[in-house]
């Protein structure tokens, strides 16, 4: 698999030169010791990509050559996490890991027992995506969006055909909820201290699925992963 950088100016010209000079340049010659003839892959975030080779390398930059550019489509099932927000560097774990699971979306939610903040923090966190997204070697950089209040997060749930909730207390499972045939997945994830009955019941009413995600009980930024990965192979997407 190519080493994947994200450039806002991406070169689409077949055989164009193009000078490759952000701080991802410097950190692929200075780290990575990327040298001339060798080959990778730039993206704009949004699905459109390009395949250069190295013509040149400098101190900080390097001059790129387009071999090839083509565009990846959206899949037809779109996911949406809700991430109530956990304390301190797990909210970034939660989207790294959360980005690695293919998700296109993620909500930050000040639930009930969040004891995390992000209010200050979305666009680190949308860098934080931006980054996975690079080390996952995917051409579409998932949105971080919030804080959303529990209010909010009832709208999701309308937006969506489909909407789970993972408590421990559910009695069903994901296989037994999901079937093929939903296109927009919201995903909700509760904090470190679980949902509150209240929001359970909430969510419920709002037309969501309440699921057992197995009998380990996953940390709050772990668990979007897991669902993603459980939920994708409900679905027969993977």
């Amino acid at each position: 698999m190519l080493t994947l950088f994200f450039v806002d100016d991406l070169p689409t010209t077949v055989g164009a030169a193009y000078e490759f000079d952000s701080e991802d340049a410097h950190h692929a010659i200075k780290v990575l010791r990327i040298a001339a003839g060798e080959i990778f892959n730039l993206s704009d975030g949004k699905g459109a990509w390009s395949r250069v080779s190295v013509s040149n390398v400098g101190k900080k930059s390097m001059t790129l050559k387009v071999l090839e550019t083509g565009f990846e489509d959206a899949l037809e099932v779109q996911f949406t996490v809700i991430q109530a927000i956990p304390k301190g560097d797990r909210i970034k774990e939660s989207i790294e890991m959360s980005t690695e699971g293919g998700v296109d979306r993620i909500v930050m939610w000040k639930s009930a027992r969040s004891i995390g903040r992000a209010d200050e923090k979305i666009e680190k966190l949308q860098h934080t995506a931006r980054e996975a997204s690079k080390q996952s070697r995917r051409f579409r950089i998932p949105a971080v969006v919030g804080v959303s209040n529990t209010d909010a997060v009832v709208d999701e749930i309308a937006k969506s055909d489909l909407a789970l909730v993972f408590h421990e207390s559910a009695t069903a499972t994901i296989s037994q909820v999901v079937k093929p045939g939903a296109k927009k997945v919201a995903i909700i994830i509760g904090p470190e201290g679980g949902l509150t009955d209240g929001e359970v019941e909430t969510f419920s009413a709002a037309g969501a699925k309440v699921v057992l995600m197995g009998r380990p009980i996953l940390r709050s930024a772990h668990a979007g992963l897991a669902a993603l990965a459980a939920t994708n192979t409900a679905l027969s997407v993977w």
